[in-house]
Parts: C-alpha cells; sequence; structure tokens
C-alpha cells in the first residue's frame, strides 16, 4: 500500500532535511513511537503503540536510513518490526524529499508499506485517512519546533542590543527609574515597597526546551513510556468527516 504526504513548514530546506534526519529530535514528534537505542548513526531501534478502543497493539521494530541525498536533500528509511503480544507484523520504506517553497520549505514523503494481524482489519481507505492525520500532527510538532527556533535565537540578541544601546549614552530619565519596584504607602506615611513577582515563564519556551540525545542519557535513568496512538479517535473523526460528505452530496 502506497500514501502520499506533504507538509509545508516556515523554515530553510537545508535546516528542515537536517532536523528530519536527527533521530534523537525527529522521534519526539512521531505519535506513540519511543526510541530505545541508537545502534549506529543510521540504524535505530524503538517501540510504537496504536491504541483503538479496549485494544492496545504494540510493535518492537528497527528502522535503517539505507539512502541518503544531501544535494537533492532526499533520504530513503526502511522499518520493520512484529507485535510484542501477537503474530502481527508491519514493514514500510519511506522515501522524504525536502524542497524550497514559498515561504519555507515542502516536504515530500512517500511511505510503501504492508501491514499483517490486526491493524490490517482497516480498509485501504480507511488507514489512509489515518496516516494523513497522524502525519500532520508530526508535521505541526516538527512546525513548533523549526518555526520557533528563529524567534527564540533572536530575543537574546534583541535584549543584548538593548543594553548596548542603554551603555552607550546618558539617558533623557534615571537609569534607577528602570529597575525600581513599585512603591506604595504603608502606614503612618511610611513609604513600603510592593513585593516583586518574576514573571512566569513563556510556555512556548518552556516547550521548545531541547532534548539531550539518548546517547547521553544515563544506562540506570528512566526511560518515559511513549503515549500510544488513539487510533480509535482518529477513525471517529474519518467516519465523522465521510458522513458529512455523503449528506452534503444529497
Amino acid at each position: 500500500m502506497q500514501i502520499e504526504n506533504e507538509l509545508n513548514i516556515g523554515a530553510p530546506p537545508d535546516e528542515v532535511y537536517a532536523f528530519l534526519l536527527d533521530v534523537n529530535r525527529v522521534a519526539g514528534c512521531m505519535p506513540g513511537a519511543e526510541l530505545t537505542e541508537v545502534v549506529d548513526p543510521s540504524t535505530f531501534r524503538g517501540k510504537v503503540k496504536i491504541k483503538v478502543g479496549p485494544i492496545t497493539v504494540s510493535y518492537n521494530g528497527t528502522a535503517r536510513l539505507i539512502e541518503r541525498d544531501e544535494a537533492s536533500r532526499t533520504a530513503k528509511i526502511q522499518a520493520e518490526g512484529k507485535e510484542t503480544t501477537g503474530s502481527g507484523s508491519a514493514r514500510a520504506t519511506a522515501t522524504m524529499t525536502v524542497l524550497e517553497a514559498p515561504g519555507g520549505s515542502l516536504v515530500k514523503l512517500m511511505s510503501d508499506f504492508n501491514v499483517a494481524g490486526r491493524v490490517a482489519n482497516f480498509g485501504r481507505g480507511v488507514m489512509e485517512d489515518i496516516s494523513r492525520r497522524l502525519v500532520g500532527q508530526m508535521g505541526d510538532c516538527i512546525k513548533a519546533h523549526l518555526e520557533a527556533a528563529p524567534a527564540a535565537a533572536s530575543a537574546p540578541a534583541a535584549t543584548g542590543d538593548a543594553r548596548a544601546s542603554g551603555a552607550a549614552g546618558p539617558s533623557s530619565q534615571p537609569a534607577a527609574a528602570a529597575v525600581e519596584p513599585p512603591v506604595a504607602a504603608g502606614e503612618g506615611g511610611e513609604p513600603q515597597r510592593e513585593a516583586f513577582t518574576p514573571p512566569a515563564p513563556d510556555v512556548a519556551e518552556v516547550a521548545m526546551t531541547p532534548v539531550s540525545p539518548i546517547s547521553s542519557r544515563p544506562a540506570s535513568a528512566p526511560v518515559t513510556a511513549a503515549k500510544p496512538v488513539n487510533a480509535f479517535g482518529l477513525l471517529f473523526s474519518v467516519v465523522w468527516e465521510r458522513l458529512k460528505g455523503i449528506f452534503r452530496r444529497r
């Protein structure tokens, strides 16, 4: 079964291509996936969980980077896995190409896969829709990382410029006025300073804290299990969209 997907990302093509080949970073954007071992720079082992209602299917598998072309920003990955509690299996070959596009980059992803076992009971149409939604979720995560990076990088520079301009010459207002906390009158008319509360950290800044590569984690450190893909919710969304399409045609 072949499925094609496309992603538009507001970042330079070379930066997007480098991100997609960094397994430690991109694994965190794959729904239900967990990286367990980096065998070598081109071979990785991991787990994938898919939840359909009360049924959870888990795969243990290996992925290999079998081709890469820096000039055309193209890479091919081959992956295979087996169910941990059943006889099902999955094999896939994915080819990705990063192209220059207005406003950033266009990522083309072509996947050719074979699935056996409980997951194979879904029809091709449903699996295509679910695949597109999963790729969309992964794309949103990648966008959040890459599109927020320029803003985060420019923030320290802007702060440094402001400090430099302040130190370059005298200001029209006393410097102390910029750093003094507000003063309120207390009992007896004595000035009483209000407690200074530091601003809360920005949510996007916290979420974008880089993750340490798996090779640098201590061997004894516990690994947080990945949240399984809620395929039941995706399936419900797919069926609902199709029902709405049927009623529109009537």
